[in-house]
């Protein structure tokens, strides 16, 4: 008999399904099918009994589960353990292994940085190490995929692990015995000054340190002289709820209202700001994009509620779906939908599907596209039916799906020729770039002390430029003439110096970089620069 007994997956969820019977406070009463539920678990019997071939009883059972979410919401899913993992990890803040950020090049991994007074710091790994083998176990040249390197860097705190390790410079495999640590993840993209008196800062999602690593990035940019901030939230998805409301908190005053939750079994839950929040009152640009969901949108749509700040960009994704998580014996999960999230104004930040299509729901953002949405702001359809107003000021906001901002960005598609686009499909110039820092990563570093002398002096060399030109040719992605190349070379040579920049410091300093181009970033800092910026302004 298999240990893990497939049916137990159908006795948790029912146990799950009745508990919230039980604990439902609405007056539209949950209601147990039990003949339904004997149904369906006579069919597992049967299947796994009668059935002319053997079948796989764990996959049965997850096949059912998958069946039945996929005719619900787009957000109610299904993760076995291993994918579970994968995906909360990211949120809790940390993880336990060897503390490296790496890169695979030529089927070889290649340290990027060490993770600073890390278990590798510690030892003496340095950035560009190249790390061969894991307890003798070769993991260099034998097509081992990103996943299961990871499986075999990582284990418990505590434990050891030999790393073999090809340095250039150095004679012979050199080895180290790394002890697995506690390594922080970090949700903070970047945080520095962007501009006299302004402050920038980018998450990538909203995880369990996100609060404290926004405090903490403030802290030090008051000390550079911030009296205003940019929060940027382009291109985050979103995470946990209470991280939101942790962040919204830090702007915000005692009491204020940040969103509250409600479902058809779930009374109203209010999320309020409890107060000490470190940046009440300098001005405050929020950024978002049609990628901006969840968690993200909560903070966007509380700032605007209020009327603390301005949200620039484009109309967010549209993720209102509460998940609550129902853990299943072998440490898989469902993510069931239970409510909604609703803006201070009562604004419900989701936008419209229909029940099984999801199809139709992941084509959204292309739809969106095909309309002119993205853009120009007369092509966004607001929902007239819709129509909320602001808490303190009273402006007029709407309803109908995801946030939209208070003034628009049109999304910049001139910075990116057909040839541009071909070459990132491929990951053609990430590539080469990682090459090229893998063979003058030593020079570069002696050259360009600090970040501040390489953003001033650097210049992409030719080399590098035609390797990539001759890259896609062998590809087959070619300009279409010379105009097209020439059009495309400035954008190239742009992104190459950011990738240069990234893998000899770190992700801020990337940004530093793509936000001189980034159409969003530089309309907030001209109307941070206004005294009196005019909402709702195109």
């Amino acid at each position: 008999m298999n240990r893990f007994n497939p049916m137990r997956k159908l006795l948790t969820l029912a146990a799950f399904v009745w508990a919230a019977a039980a604990g439902a406070q609405t007056s539209d009463r949950l209601t147990i099918d039990t003949e339904q539920l004997r149904k369906l678990q006579t069919a597992e019997v049967a299947i796994a009994n009668f059935y002319v071939d053997s079948v796989d009883q764990k996959k049965l059972v997850e096949d059912a589960i998958k069946g039945m979410l996929e005719k619900l919401d787009p957000h109610s899913t299904y993760t076995n353990a291993k994918e579970t993992k994968k995906l909360t990890e990211p949120l809790e803040g940390n993880f336990e292994g060897i503390g490296v950020q790496f890169n695979m090049l030529n089927d070889t991994l290649v340290v990027i940085q060490p993770v600073s007074k890390g278990p590798s710091d510690r030892v003496g790994i340095l950035a560009g190490d190249r790390i061969v083998s894991v307890d003798g176990r070769p993991i260099a040249g034998v097509k081992m995929d990103r996943d299961s390197i990871m499986g075999l860097l990582r284990g418990p705190k505590g434990t050891e692990v030999d790393l073999g390790v090809v340095r250039r410079g150095a004679t012979g495999l050199l080895t180290f015995r790394v002890v697995r640590d506690k390594i922080p993840v970090n949700s903070l993209d970047a945080a520095y000054m962007i501009a006299p008196g302004i402050g920038y800062v980018r998450f990538d999602n909203f995880g369990m340190t996100t609060g404290e690593e926004l405090r903490n990035a403030m802290k030090e940019l008051k000390k550079q002289g911030m009296t205003s901030l940019i929060l940027d939230l382009q291109y985050n998805g979103g995470g946990y709820l209470g991280a939101a409301a942790e962040v919204a908190n830090e702007f915000l005053e005692i009491g204020d209202l940040v969103v509250y939750t409600e479902g058809r079994t779930v009374s109203r839950e209010k999320y309020t700001a409890k107060g000490g929040g470190t940046f009440q009152e300098g001005r405050l640009a929020i950024l978002v994009d049609e990628f901006t969901a969840s968690a993200a949108e909560i903070v966007a749509g509380a700032v605007q509620d209020h009327d603390r700040g301005i949200i620039v960009g484009r109309r967010t994704f549209g993720k209102g779906l509460v998940q609550r998580p129902v853990p299943l014996p072998d440490g898989a999960m469902i993510r069931l939908t239970v409510a909604h999230y609703y803006t201070p104004s009562g604004r419900c930040i989701q936008k419209p599907y229909e029940k099984g299509n999801k199809q139709d729901y992941d084509m959204d953002l292309v739809n969106r596209y095909a309309s002119g949405e993205l853009m120009s702001i007369d092509s966004v359809h607001l929902d007239s039916t819709k129509v909320y107003k602001t808490l303190e000021k009273g402006r007029t906001v709407y309803g109908g799906g995801g946030i939209m901002p208070d003034y628009f960005v049109p999304a910049d598609t001139t910075l990116y020729t057909r040839f541009y686009r071909a070459l990132a499909r491929q990951n053609i110039y990430n590539e080469l770039s990682l090459h090229y820092i893998d063979r003058n990563r030593k020079e570069l570093q002696e050259r360009y002390r600090t970040f501040d002398d390489f953003y001033a002096h650097y210049e992409v060399p030719q080399s590098l430029v035609d390797s990539v030109v001759a890259r896609g040719k062998a590809a087959k992605i070619e300009p279409k003439d010379s105009a097209e190349l020439a059009e495309t070379l400035p954008q190239l040579r742009f992104i190459l110096k950011a990738l240069v920049a990234y893998d000899l410091w770190d992700r801020s300093e990337y940004f530093r970089i793509l936000n001189e181009r980034n159409t969003v970033v530089q309309r907030a800092l001209e109307l941070l620069r206004k005294e009196q910026p005019v909402a709702l302004a195109k």
